[in-house]
């Protein structure tokens, strides 16, 4: 069985999301210094609103190619107004060379099950709504969509991708059914691991079977791990950990998984 230490030395990594705006101004100096002299050859932070997505612009012309920077509205958090929805969308359009990837988009599985749980009314059509507008941004604009989409969400990004011909998508940290997992690599679907990969079993299953010409790492930062980061600040030199993860879960060496992984992101992104 292989080492979780072993580096695969010799091939790069990339963090394929990320919320670097998220971290404080020292951390994010920091991050970006340590991967200036690691492994980890860029990192794609996702934006959360308009505020976010100027930072991450900001952020992605101070670094450069190690910071790539995706623009977009996070679903877990409520539904922008029309005047909100359409500043942004306006901004977008503006700097539409400047992204390279929509998202943080997708629909609130959380939210809306936080909702149901404390009784009260949810109506999750809106958000489907603003999701396919920036489906529609995506295919004006050919980019890559990234989704925050579980379980039965899944399911409604996919009827919205597949209603609009988008076949670059990538589902981030996702988990979901059998039956949805195969509607989505038999679309062509990226999806990606993060750390917990070391740690939880639906997410090793996943892991498992999904195709591998289809799955990149992530670390989600600043989101906080448990089992061997507990305590630790999310890092994009946790995708080390994350490869080798997959490697051992498919019965590959470090150095093939990081390898393979690398260029399905490269293949996504057109890096």
């Amino acid at each position: 069985m292989k080492s979780l230490t072993q580096t695969g030395a010799g091939a790069p990594l990339l963090d394929t999301h990320i919320h670097l705006d998220r971290y404080s101004l020292s951390d994010q100096e920091a991050i970006v210094a340590d991967i200036r002299h690691s492994e980890v050859q860029s990192i794609i932070s996702v934006s959360m609103d308009l505020a976010s997505c100027k930072r991450n612009l900001e952020l992605s012309r101070l670094y450069g190619t190690m910071v790539r920077a995706a623009f977009g509205y996070h679903p877990e958090q409520p539904v922008p107004s029309s005047a909100e929805t359409k500043a942004l969308l306006d901004w977008m359009e503006e700097h539409a060379d400047d992204m390279i990837a929509v998202g943080e988009v997708g629909l609130p599985y959380y939210a809306k099950l936080e909702a149901e749980s404390e009784g009260r009314s949810w109506d999750n059509r809106p958000y489907e709504y603003l999701l396919e507008q920036f489906i529609l941004f995506a295919k004006k604009h050919h980019k890559p969509v990234i989704l925050h989409a579980v379980y039965e969400d899944a399911e409604t990004a996919c009827r919205l991708l597949e209603k609009y011909g988008v076949t670059r998508a990538h589902f981030h940290w996702f988990k979901g059914s059998r039956d949805t997992l195969l509607r989505m690599a038999g679309n062509g679907y990226y999806i990606s691991f993060t750390p917990d990969i070391l740690y939880e079993d639906e997410i090793r299953e996943i892991a498992r079977r999904y195709p591998d010409h289809l799955v990149m790492t992530e670390t989600d930062g600043p989101w906080p791990f448990e089992g061997p980061f507990a305590g630790q600040m999310t890092h994009p030199r946790m995708t080390s950990a994350v490869a080798a993860a997959w490697a051992e879960l498919q019965g590959v060496s470090v150095l093939a998984a990081r390898e393979r992984l690398y260029e399905n992101a490269v293949r996504l992104y057109g890096l």
